[in-house]
């Protein structure tokens, strides 16, 4: 029987926890650094042990004790079946078809999930320069599908981006098939708020479900565009005890291996 912990989550913890939900035991993923690599991990700790982790540096089937600060991070290729050239990585292994599940985290989204982590403001003088797209682009359209995560507020989530890094769904249906993208594209993103999906007829981001204690109109002042909410609009299980604990230990071993 599951048991639902009496600790309380944290709305990043949550976050971590219902995206790790989305994840397969045979799912072979590519894994972002950050929010991504947590959820994928906590995944591989919990429900899918037998989960094939892919990070961009070459490194298969990596295994780490602790979460990477980088793809370059030792722990990656010490732990994992074999590591690869990056040129194998993307043409064999990505443009190949074998990648089931790209997990990628962003500065901003729009409402139809095109990611930007390339510039805040103008791209000739923007406001921030960010890191770039790295193989985040590539991940986002040779992968099977792709799930976000991302933390909501007014600034991540907005009416329009300056510049699309990753591409998503475009401008709605059918951009992806105008551009020859024969892959679903971003099927899930996973918040400390809710869980949103993209409606089958438009591929415009709907809230399916909310965590635990959040309202829609909690939801909706985080968010730059007007929300649509599904008409069975669900919950987020709470996290379970092994969940939570698993989560908060793994992140207790990065604190402490990382200072």
């Amino acid at each position: 029987m599951t048991t639902h912990s009496l600790d309380t989550a944290s709305p990043d913890e949550m976050m971590t926890i219902a995206a790790a939900r989305a994840l397969k035991d045979d799912d072979v993923c590519f894994v972002g650094i950050g929010a991504p690599s947590a959820a994928c991990n906590l995944a591989r700790l919990t429900h899918a042990p037998n989960i094939t982790l892919i990070y961009e540096s070459g490194t298969i089937g990596t295994r780490p004790n602790v979460l990477p600060l980088s793809i370059g991070d030792s722990e990656l290729c010490e732990t994992a079946l074999t590591t690869v050239s990056v040129p194998e990585m993307f043409r064999y292994w990505l443009q190949g078809g074998r990648v089931t599940v790209g997990f990628l985290g962003g500065a901003q989204i729009d409402r139809f999930a095109n990611l930007n982590t390339t510039v805040i403001g103008p791209y000739g003088k923007p406001k921030v320069r960010l890191p770039g797209g790295g193989g985040a682009p590539e991940i986002a359209s040779n992968s099977r599908e792709v799930f976000i995560t991302m933390t909501m507020s007014p600034r991540a989530f907005v009416e329009r981006l300056p510049f699309i890094t990753s591409f998503g769904h475009g401008n709605g249906k059918g951009s992806r098939e105008a551009l020859g993208l024969t892959t679903k594209g971003p099927t899930k993103i996973v918040t400390d708020l809710c869980v949103l999906e993209p409606d089958p007829e438009t591929r415009e981001l709907v809230v399916v479900s909310l965590h635990p204690g959040v309202t829609r109109e909690v939801v909706q002042t985080q968010c730059g565009w007007t929300l649509r909410f599904s008409s069975e609009l669900m919950q987020t299980p709470e996290p379970t005890d092994v969940e939570l604990a698993t989560l908060r230990a793994l992140q207790d071993r990065t604190r402490l291996a990382h200072g």
